[in-house]
């Protein structure tokens, strides 16, 4: 079983380092990159669906900057073969559009059974970029999996997906593109054995020119949308915390929900 996983290096959210630069682009300066948190999840199910097959590969997938392969050998660490990485000057700034493009270019070069990807990422949360892939990519799209199960032989993938009235059972042919939630299960760490290991392994480059995408088209003089705005929260108001009985604190709350004219 071939399996790739679209990766990405955020900065870590546990750093609070992020903010906004002039340009309305983040600022990733201030934040040690990380691999993306859902595309940690699923990367973890790739392995268990190869590890249950028996052989076969997952290879990793991500656009990102020239020193990109320092986070990527995180996730090579976990049990990853081998990793793919789209660098190029002319991509930084790039938007939505253009990183469905790239990415969707690049899966194009690849032979894989099912191609898994986090259902959104904690530096963007549009999570639109997987299904932007799959339809340029002329492949299924199956979204928000809290399990797959792949038939082989049959050439087919099943996959139960969340919904706000519960799941839905879906069934594609492979090659598919899957969207993964945290209901795959929990990321292993990596072993000592599995950090050495993955000093060796392969980390292919590619270059817009790989890939055949004219450089003018993408990047920030290329991209269709910008930050034009940005401003923080509002603070909290002051809170009422009600600490009496049960029977005093409901009635405490309806007095409240009354004078406001809520109920």
């Amino acid at each position: 079983m071939r399996i790739v996983v679209l990766t990405k290096p955020v900065p870590d959210p546990a750093s609070g380092g992020e903010r906004l630069g002039p340009d309305g682009r983040l600022d990733r300066s201030n934040s040690p990159a990380v691999v993306n948190g859902n595309d940690e999840y699923v990367l973890e199910k790739a392995l268990k669906l190869v590890e249950a097959a028996g052989e076969g590969e997952v290879v990793l997938l991500s656009m990102a900057p020239a020193n990109a392969p320092e986070t990527m050998r995180k996730a090579l660490a976990m049990g990853a073969t081998r990793g793919v990485l789209i660098t190029d000057p002319a991509i930084e700034g790039s938007c939505t559009v253009a990183t469905t493009r790239i990415l969707a270019a690049a899966l194009k070069m690849l032979d894989f059974d099912l191609a898994l990807a986090g259902v959104d990422t904690s530096d963007g949360g549009a999570g639109v970029v997987a299904p932007g892939v799959a339809a340029l990519a002329g492949l299924p799209f199956l979204s928000y999996a809290a399990s797959i199960e792949p038939d082989m032989p049959g050439r087919t993938v099943r996959v139960r997906r969340i919904t706000p009235a519960g799941y839905d059972l879906l069934e594609a042919p492979m090659p598919a593109l899957i969207s993964g939630t945290q209901a795959l299960g929990e990321p292993r760490y990596p072993s000592l054995k599995g950090i050495m290991a993955a000093r060796s392994k392969t980390i292919e480059t590619l270059t817009l020119t790989d890939l055949g995408i004219d450089p003018a088209t993408v990047g920030l003089s290329g991209a269709t949308t910008r930050v034009v705005d940005s401003r923080p929260p509002k603070p909290r108001e002051a809170t009422r915390i009600i600490r009496d009985s049960p029977d005093e604190a409901a009635r405490q709350l309806v007095d409240f929900l009354a004078e406001r004219r809520l109920i």
